[in-house]
């Protein structure tokens, strides 16, 4: 059974305090057994947008539901089409500071895992070579009939030599590859299908709507179980997928901590919420730790 995509949440309580210094943070880390739990907002400062910040695309874009491609082929025209000039930008961000502190941490020992929502494929950029995508990666397309993983290179240069004269412009890029186009610019796209079988191509990510895969999730479960406390960094937790492991940590008594831009929907689960950009507190982070480590 699938559930109904969560695109958004109303806060009504009132807001709890946050601060701005990494005081309290710095004790929980140094502990070690940390697991991360990231979101979009780790990766706005390499161009990738968030869903829900004070830009974010939410407010003007309406993401692929898994019901919807899986369901009409006009969906899945509009969104290949759309996609298709998408992961091109996506392709070409690059790692930011806040990457690169995650795979600090991870290396120096304080992280016992990391655990993303993002789909952009940059933390293992960065060299967190074993970071969990919980939502899977636009690098890779899967076929719905066969279950074949390809690159996303190779449907890109079979979608160019099917499209030689589609040459829209993208206006905006979204977390999860998708651009916004004009009809015109769709209606022609041609989509092509897997070249084993013939079947359904769909880019290897969760879509709205749709279950993450079991084994992903209990690997999650495990990695929480095993921490010794939580840091969660540029993610709202609006969807359930991640706001899960934020509950079930806090349910086990062990410290959640929040590093983001905003309230987020697991602020009553945490015990410090820091408001600060990611890539600087991170950064500052790791340098107040390696001044503390023995």
């Amino acid at each position: 059974m699938r559930t109904r995509p969560t695109l958004s949440w109303m806060d009504t309580g009132a807001p709890l305090p946050r601060t701005t210094s990494l005081d309290e943070v710095v004790p929980v880390v140094a502990r070690g057994g940390v697991v991360v739990l990231s979101g979009a907002g780790l990766s706005t400062e390499s161009g990738i947008p968030d869903y829900r910040g004070e830009t974010g695309s939410l407010r003007r874009h309406t993401p692929m539901t898994y019901e919807e491609f899986v369901g009409s082929p006009d969906g899945r025209r509009r969104y290949w089409a759309r996609s298709h000039l998408g992961w091109r930008t996506i392709a070409r961000a690059r790692p930011n500071d806040g990457h690169r502190a995650v795979t600090e941490l991870r290396a120096a020992g304080f992280l016992s895992g990391v655990i993303t929502q993002n789909v952009d494929g940059l933390h293992h950029a960065a060299g967190t070579r074993d970071a969990v995508e919980l939502h899977g990666n636009l690098d890779r397309v899967l076929c719905l009939d066969c279950r074949r993983t390809s690159p996303r290179e190779e449907l890109d240069r079979r979608l160019r030599a099917a499209n030689p004269g589609f040459q829209a412009t993208a206006t905006r890029i979204n977390p999860d590859g998708d651009v916004e186009l004009a009809a015109e610019d769709v209606r022609g796209f041609e989509v092509v299908p897997c070249a084993d079988c013939g079947g359904v191509l769909k880019p290897d990510v969760v879509f709205f709507g749709e279950n993450v895969p079991k084994p992903r999730v209990d690997e999650c479960f495990r990695l929480v179980d095993a921490a010794r406390s939580v840091l969660v960094l540029g993610s709202s937790l609006t969807v359930m997928s991640g706001l899960r492991f934020v509950r079930h940590a806090a349910k086990s008594g062990k410290p959640v901590v929040i590093v983001n831009q905003g309230r987020t929907r697991g602020d009553v689960h945490a015990s410090v919420r820091v408001d600060l950009p990611l890539g600087a507190a991170l950064t500052e982070l790791c340098a107040l730790l390696r001044r503390t480590s023995p």
